[in-house]
């Protein structure tokens, strides 16, 4: 395969598929090159799932103005994505008198920044908001929200794609030459041309950069891990509950959130760790977070956990550095036409719309944007079917007998649900790709119930033999065989 492309990103992340998205709107041809088999795999569907206010990065940095623009751009555009959005506040609290200055001092960047209607509160205050915390004092963000990270990093792709972009999947870049104007990037799916390149990988940015022949960047790997605490748990907080931030450390502390669907999210951890890979979850580390989140909310249990997971942070600073960088966004003068995105860590997820529009001005400076009179910016998607009204659930049912079937106990999830996010846009054909379009397997039993059914949906659906199927695409397979091969080919010969 080649084909000629007025811009080439490079990642499937949330901040890729922004950009994508955002191209779209203008006549241009676009492609995406991801190397995973589906999109938003990487950090992107691995972290706090919070739309970030922007009191806690510096004032005057790339970070503080991508963050507040980005995150007032968040509720008109979940809007028109189908996305969940819930702004349900974020309280900064401190344990003792001595840790209250540190929240007057995030409270003036946040004011500084342009963030609205910070307020520092008591202790009686934050037992009214949230009756099973107890501290001195707290700062008040009511406009902090969460999402769904991976939903969002999907609906950007499947819309960009409606709008004519290319997204290729299972395409990691292997060499990048030429110049502006005439780039050609060799993939996993062949060799496409392009005028531009936007270099939005994530973990491996510096990794792409080096492959065009720019060495100045690089990035540190810091793992943080996570514990999912079960549903049924979801009343003991209302909205996020951070501690006021570690000095000199390499995250914001070990918090509480609650996600778009009731679980709560306690962690990360912040560990620097040799390779970009290495998502390992660590029973010492899940030890750990437990304690410190019991410090702020002591009828936590771990008999609550259900499962963890772990995400990795690009920084751009070492261990020996700690803390934060800014976002690095430039194009290198050695190799101009291709535009680096490198230490886009948290608030990433918040400021990626607000990255994707700073992108298109920088494309708008190489060659001239028209609008694209067939832009739609809205891509529409049923609500989940166990938050309808009984009455309405009926009426589906009536229609369609998919919808009486459910196939994810747990999580409430119907056939027809697991059928459309099985035939859906991208044409992601993984267990993974199911889960993180319908929620299957990602209850209490974590897929010990549905998954063998969601298996054989998809063996129905796509007539792919199980021994095909993958959880995540090559290297993750699901099956080795059936049961009675394996047995005749490890019997003993006599």
């Amino acid at each position: 395969m080649s084909q000629e492309y007025d811009v080439a990103v490079v990642g499937g992340g949330v901040v890729g598929c922004a950009i994508a998205r955002e191209l779209s709107r203008y006549q241009l041809k676009v492609v995406l090159l991801e190397k995973e088999s589906d999109v938003g795999r990487g950090t992107s569907g691995k972290n706090s799932a919070v739309v970030h206010t922007g009191f806690n990065v510096p004032v005057g940095s790339v970070k503080a103005r991508l963050n507040v623009a980005g995150a007032r751009m968040y509720g008109e555009l979940c809007a028109q994505l189908s996305v969940p959005f819930k702004r349900v506040g974020k309280l900064v609290v401190a344990l003792t008198p001595d840790q209250v200055p540190e929240l007057e001092k995030l409270k003036a960047t946040g004011d500084r920044n342009g963030v609205s209607a910070l307020e520092i509160i008591g202790g009686d205050a934050i037992r009214r908001m949230e009756p099973n915390i107890s501290g001195y004092a707290a700062l008040h963000a009511p406009t902090a929200a969460i999402i769904c990270p991976f939903r969002m990093t999907i609906a950007l792709a499947e819309n960009a794609v409606a709008n004519g972009a290319t997204i290729l999947l299972d395409a990691p870049v292997t060499a990048i030459s030429g110049k502006a104007g005439a780039f050609r990037i060799t993939s996993g799916q062949g060799t496409v041309r392009s005028k531009l390149v936007v270099n939005a990988a994530g973990l491996y940015a510096d990794h792409v950069a080096r492959l065009a022949g720019v060495r100045r960047y690089k990035i540190w790997p810091c793992r943080g891990e996570y514990l999912i605490i079960d549903k049924a748990r979801s009343d003991l907080i209302h909205g996020m509950i951070y501690p006021v931030p570690p000095k000199g450390g390499s995250g914001l502390g070990v918090h509480l959130t609650p996600t778009i669907d009731g679980n709560i999210l306690l962690g990360p951890s912040a560990e620097y760790v040799r390779s970009k890979s290495n998502d390992a979850t660590t029973a010492a580390v899940a030890r750990t977070l437990m304690q410190e989140a019991q410090q702020f909310l002591p009828a936590l249990n771990p008999r609550d956990v259900i499962t963890a997971y772990a995400g990795i942070r690009p920084k751009t600073v070492s261990s020996a550095v700690g803390g934060f960088g800014d976002f690095i966004i430039e194009e290198a003068p050695e190799l101009p036409g291709m535009l680096h995105l490198v230490g886009i860590e948290s608030p990433g997820l918040t400021a990626a719309p607000a990255i994707a529009q700073d992108v298109a001005q920088w494309v708008g400076l190489h060659q001239p944007l028209q609008a694209n009179p067939a832009f739609h910016p809205e891509r529409k998607l049923p609500a989940p079917f166990h938050e309808l009204p009984t009455e309405q659930q009926a009426s589906l049912v009536a229609q369609d007998p998919d919808y009486g079937q459910i196939v994810c106990r747990c999580e409430t999830v119907t056939r027809s649900e697991v059928l459309r996010a099985i035939h859906n846009p991208l044409g992601v054909h993984t267990l993974g790709g199911v889960k993180y379009r319908s929620r299957v397997t990602m209850g209490r039993c974590q897929g010990g119930f549905c998954g063998p059914r969601v298996e054989e949906m998809m063996e129905e659906e796509l007539g792919l033999p199980a021994t095909t199927m993958t959880q995540r695409g090559p290297g993750s397979w699901l099956f080795a065989g059936t049961t009675k091969e394996l047995r005749t080919a490890c019997a003993p010969k006599l």
